[in-house]
């Protein structure tokens, strides 16, 4: 059995100008990803479920193990000295490490510390999404903006851990899709699904049906497209929906399917975020075979514009996405 930090060492030569830093990089989401998962365990039987009663920049309210999970990861990345800045989905601002090691370092890393976080009470799955680049700054300099305004071609390695009935982290550095299930009686993630591949088609949908009413009209084309009764075609299909990015992509890598969260009255520029959540997940779609959009272009071609942006997000198996997109032009509004 080949641990995580043996097949990133493994791999090294895949990224020959990385020198080692980014399997240091990787070993420290390893590690905070570990301490967040001890902690999820214990919910229920610690204080760290519920709300703070504090909002984050987007207006929402912040969940105890948001913040824990922010605080984890951030000092896990900073100790490693292998990133000068990180962005994050509970910051309200990027944070750049001034230290020595840290201004001299070539990454960045934009992250989602715990996507999910409300389903903690009722012990639904939840994860963390990572998503990392080369700053483009001097090296040698604090950290800027521009660093973490990157389009999501120029990711270096995007991934994720689903904390679910077994803890898995997932990751792509341009080279396919791998993931490891960790072993909870000694703490160490083994390699499980090599090459992960989405099915070029499915049967399983993956969208809030109770704002319906509030959906452009393509996206409602496709729902009862999903609905109508179509046997040669595989259809009807199943709609699934667990309400945790990381967790209804997961059962689509696996399976086949469609995920789709689209833009709606309400919030005409959808509600994921571009950088740490679209991005990433739309790196390890493509990499796996997949296709992600915002309905009409390609997620990692969009070029960000402020850190917290928002995109409407169609993610999956690519003749389930290439369908969707077909009636989002059709039916434009």
């Amino acid at each position: 059995m080949i641990t995580l930090g043996e097949y990133i060492i493994e791999k090294q030569h895949d990224f020959p100008e990385a020198s080692g830093e980014l399997t240091s990089l990787l070993g420290a989401i390893r590690l905070a990803s570990k301490i967040v998962n001890r902690e999820i365990n214990k919910a229920g039987i610690a204080d760290i479920i519920g709300a703070t009663g504090v909002e984050n920049i987007q207006g929402e309210t912040q969940q105890k193990l948001d913040l824990y999970a922010n605080d984890v990861f951030k000092a896990a990345l900073e100790a490693r000295g292998e990133v000068c800045g990180v962005a994050s989905e509970e910051e309200d601002d990027f944070v750049s490490f001034d230290s020595d090691r840290g201004i001299n370092s070539k990454y960045v890393v934009l992250m989602d510390p715990l996507d999910g976080s409300t389903n903690i009470d009722v012990n639904v799955s939840v994860g963390t999404i990572f998503s990392i680049y080369k700053r483009v700054s001097e090296v040698g300099t604090p950290v800027t903006i521009d660093d973490f305004l990157q389009p999501g071609i120029k990711q270096v390695a995007a991934g994720y851990v689903i904390y679910g009935s077994s803890t898995m982290l997932v990751y792509t550095t341009g080279n396919g899709v791998h993931g490891f299930t960790c072993d909870p009686s000694l703490g160490v993630f083994y390699l499980s699904h090599e090459n992960m591949q989405t099915p070029k088609t499915g049967n399983c949908y993956s969208i809030n049906e109770g704002n319906y009413l509030k959906f452009p009209l393509g996206v409602k084309k496709y729902i009862k497209f999903c609905q109508e009764i179509e046997p040669e075609d595989n259809r009807p299909y199943t709609s699934r929906y667990i309400g945790s990015l990381v967790a209804d992509f997961h059962r689509n890598l696996l399976k086949g399917g469609i995920f789709i969260y689209p833009s709606t009255a309400q919030a005409p520029n959808g509600k994921l975020r571009l950088l740490y959540e679209s991005n990433p997940i739309a790196f390890l779609s493509e990499q796996s075979g997949g296709r992600a959009t915002d309905g009409f272009q390609r997620i990692m071609e969009i070029n960000p514009t402020e850190l917290h942006q928002r995109v409407p997000f169609f993610c999956g198996s690519t003749e389930m996405v290439k369908d969707a997109e077909q009636m989002m032009r059709d039916n434009q509004e």
